[in-house]
Parts: C-alpha cells; sequence; structure tokens
C-alpha cells in the first residue's frame, strides 16, 4: 500500500501520534502530536518524511500539547480541529500544568476544519467529518478509498471517548458514533488515539456503549 504509517506514543497518556505517509514520495503528515516533541521528530528522520502538515483531530493536550513547538521545527503548517475547540487550544498551557506536563503551548491552527473539508495524506486524499462529543471540536478523517479512518478519541475498540471532560456531551458523542460513523461501513478500518484500533463492524455489534 503506497500510504505507510506508525504509532509513535506520546506523553503520559500514551497517546497514538500517527506518522503517515506516501512511499513514493516521502511525503507525509503527524496526526495529535500531544507532546515528546523529539521523540516525534526522530521518526520523522529515521523514515526519510518530508511532513507537509499537522493535523489535529481535537484540542486536548495529550493531542494537540506539541503542535506549536512541532510546526515550528518542522515549517509545517498546522490544520484542524474545528473552530469549537479554540477554547481548548488557547489554554493548552493551563491544561498541561493541570497535568503536570511541560514543554506544551497554546495553539491557534493555520486552517481550521469543519465537515466536508478535505485534507492530503501523500497522494491520498481524506475528508472531515465534524464529530463533537469528547470534545465541541473533534474531528476525524477519513478515506474510503483505504477504507480508513483516524478517529481521534471519538471511538475506541470495546470504548468510546470519556464526555467528564469540560465540553463534553455523552449524547452528542453517541450521534457522532452512530450517524456519522458506523454508516461508513463495517469494513472500515479505524486508528484511534489510545489503545489498538479497529473495525466500525466490530464496535457496531460488540462495543457495549453502542447497544
Amino acid at each position: 500500500m503506497p500510504l505507510q504509517g506508525m504509532i509513535i506514543p506520546v506523553t503520559d497518556f500514551e497517546q497514538n501520534c500517527l506518522l503517515l505517509w506516501d512511499d513514493a514520495t516521502g511525503e507525509g503528515v503527524v496526526v495529535d502530536p500531544g507532546g515528546d516533541v523529539p521523540r516525534i521528530l526522530k521518526a520523522v528522520a529515521d523514515r526519510g518524511v518530508t511532513v507537509r502538515r499537522i493535523l489535529i483531530t481535537h484540542g486536548h493536550i495529550d493531542h494537540a500539547g506539541g503542535a506549536d513547538e512541532l510546526r515550528a521545527r518542522l515549517g509545517a503548517p498546522v490544520e484542524g480541529p474545528h473552530p469549537a475547540d479554540a477554547p481548548l487550544l488557547e489554554n493548552l498551557e493551563r491544561q498541561a500544568l493541570a497535568y503536570g506536563l511541560s514543554g506544551a503551548r497554546n495553539l491557534r491552527p493555520d486552517r481550521w476544519l469543519a465537515e466536508g473539508d478535505r485534507v492530503r495524506i501523500g497522494a491520498e486524499e481524506f475528508s472531515v467529518l465534524h464529530c463533537p462529543g469528547h470534545a465541541p471540536g473533534h474531528v476525524v478523517f477519513v478515506s474510503p478509498a483505504l477504507r480508513l479512518a483516524i478517529v481521534g478519541d471519538v471511538l475506541f475498540r470495546g470504548s468510546i471517548g470519556r464526555t467528564d471532560f469540560p465540553y463534553g456531551d455523552h449524547a452528542a458523542l453517541i450521534s457522532s458514533i452512530k450517524e456519522k460513523l458506523l454508516p461508513l461501513g463495517d469494513d472500515m478500518q479505524f486508528l484511534c488515539g489510545h489503545g489498538p484500533g479497529g473495525s466500525f463492524g466490530e464496535e457496531r455489534r460488540h462495543n457495549p456503549f453502542l447497544q
């Protein structure tokens, strides 16, 4: 498959920062650089990837805390999330202090994303879905051609994103999953923000939060 990828675990939350790249051109993206920027930069250098953009699914510290530093180091623009997450991104430094993390910077993306927008990862085009609930501005990146969705903290294998944080909304989260993700098809594979990925079919059938 021309699109290659690896997971780079970052921060004490073991967040799945993703490095995805086109094998033919070496061009790619970093998704959700929550922190540990030197570790991310090493992975980029080791694989010879030219990072064209930094994608953010939502504004929580473990997903966006390292984005501003990485942008400065790589010269790549930050795209996402939806503007409803602006209050979270404007307070990343405060979020970091609350969790005892260091090095986080507040963030203003170069491009906000909304439902129906498109982003490129190598030669592949991904469409943007706005999936609030875990965070009000959470976005998901979907490639119908690759049968792949990058879902951040909306959905996990056997679980769903927490909604007990500020701005969380459980009903909105369930609606996002059932009305926007599951209709994409049982064979759609997903990569998530923590732990192993899976398929929408498995979650539709077995995830206790969706029954």
